[in-house]
């Protein structure tokens, strides 16, 4: 058993880089030690399939005979930047209308990481919802999957509707079972 193990069940730590091609990357824990590597696995158990280098995380870890590798995601944070990056579409509104805009379940058409743009769609509906790669970071993502479930909040852009906030579907649905 590490000493991770010992101090603490939930580790927190910054993801230090993730290759979502490569189906891993490594957090740096609050509480110091070797990197702890995170497979794309437990990206997946928690239903996502990438995190934003830099993003804060919640885990859980154990010690193997190659190193600390996390066992179970609890949260991701988006990454603590001290430049807020806005898009041109989302100037002007109110943060309080975004936070209004209803929670819709919706999955990825598709996204392309090098283009920094995708669509998705809202369950029920046919209308393309744009999602920027902006919004992604900000919301502690760096890439989607096609077919990916997603909960977003959709605002009316300058070119149309486009997602505001961007959140894996499951952890939307863990939030309001734990509020329950």
């Amino acid at each position: 058993m590490s000493d991770l193990e010992n101090i603490s069940p939930v580790i927190s730590g910054t993801v230090k880089w993730f290759d979502p091609a490569k189906g891993f990357g490594f957090v740096v824990s609050d509480l110091g030690g070797a990197d702890i590597l995170l497979h794309v696995n437990v990206l997946r158990n928690y239903g996502q399939s990438s995190v934003a280098d830099g993003a804060r995380v919640k885990l859980s870890a154990h010690e193997t005979a190659r190193g600390v590798q996390a066992t179970q995601i609890h949260a991701i944070l988006p990454p603590e930047t001290t430049q807020n990056v806005t898009l041109d579409e989302i100037i002007g509104v109110d943060p309080a209308v975004v936070a209004s805009a209803p929670i819709e379940p919706a999955r990825v058409k598709w996204f392309d990481k090098s283009k920094g743009f995708g669509f998705a769609n809202i369950f029920g509906k046919s209308d393309d919802i744009f999602l920027h790669i902006e919004v992604l970071r900000q919301s502690g993502l760096s890439d989607l999957q096609p077919g990916e479930a997603l909960a977003l909040r959709v605002i009316n852009g300058q070119r149309g509707k486009m997602a505001a906030e961007v959140h894996a579907w499951e952890t939307v649905v863990l939030k309001n079972t734990d509020a329950e």
